[in-house]
C-alpha cells in the first residue's frame, strides 16, 4: 500500500535529495513510499498496478572508471555492447555496489535518476517515452517517484538513446 513519505516521517537523506532536486527543477514532489521493498522493476510494477515497460531503471554502469547511468525501461535489459558502439567508447561494465553508491549516495535496487552528490552523465533509453507516466526508484528501496519522459529527460539531462 503506497502512501506519502513525508507524512510517514520516513524521509531518509537519499530521498530527501531526490525531492530537493525535483523541486530545484521546477517539479513537484511525487515520491511514494510503500510498506514493502520494491528493489526490482517487477516488484515496482506489481505494487504499483503498471506496465513493466512504464518502471525507469536507474542503473550504473562504469565507463573508463567514470560512472554511466541508463535509465532503462523495465521490460528489457540493457545491451552495453550495444550503448558502447553508440557511444563510440569501450567496454561499460556493471557497476559494483560501492561504486553505485559512492557516485549517487544511493544502494543499488534504489537509485534514482535524480539527488546525486554530482550530476551524472545519462542516457535515456527511448522506449519509455511510449508511456505518459513513468515510475522510477527515488532513493531507497521503498521509495518510487513518478514524472513524464520529457521531464525526465530535462531534469537528468539525459541523452535519449536505444539502449536494447
Amino acid at each position: 500500500m503506497p502512501h506519502d513519505d513525508a507524512a510517514s516521517g520516513g524521509d531518509g537523506p537519499a530521498v530527501a535529495r531526490v525531492r530537493a532536486a525535483l523541486a530545484a527543477a521546477g517539479l513537484p514532489d511525487t515520491v511514494r513510499t510503500f510498506d514493502d521493498e520494491v528493489p526490482t522493476a517487477a516488484a515496482a510494477a506489481g505494487v504499483l498496478g503498471c506496465d513493466l515497460g512504464a518502471i525507469a531503471n536507474s542503473l550504473v554502469f562504469e565507463l573508463d572508471g567514470a560512472p554511466l547511468l541508463i535509465l532503462a525501461s523495465g521490460a528489457g535489459r540493457v545491451d552495453t555492447k550495444l550503448v558502447a558502439d553508440r557511444l563510440g567508447s569501450g567496454r561499460i561494465r556493471r557497476a559494483s555496489p560501492g561504486f553505485v553508491l559512492a557516485h549517487t549516495g544511493q544502494r543499488v535496487g534504489g537509485v534514482a535518476p535524480v539527488g546525486h552528490p554530482e550530476p551524472l552523465r545519462t542516457l535515456l533509453d527511448t522506449h519509455l517515452a511510449a508511456y505518459p507516466t513513468l515510475w522510477a526508484g527515488a532513493g531507497d528501496h521503498r521509495s518510487m517517484l513518478s514524472i513524464s519522459y520529457e521531464d525526465l529527460a530535462r531534469v537528468t539531462g539525459a541523452r535519449p538513446l536505444e539502449v536494447r
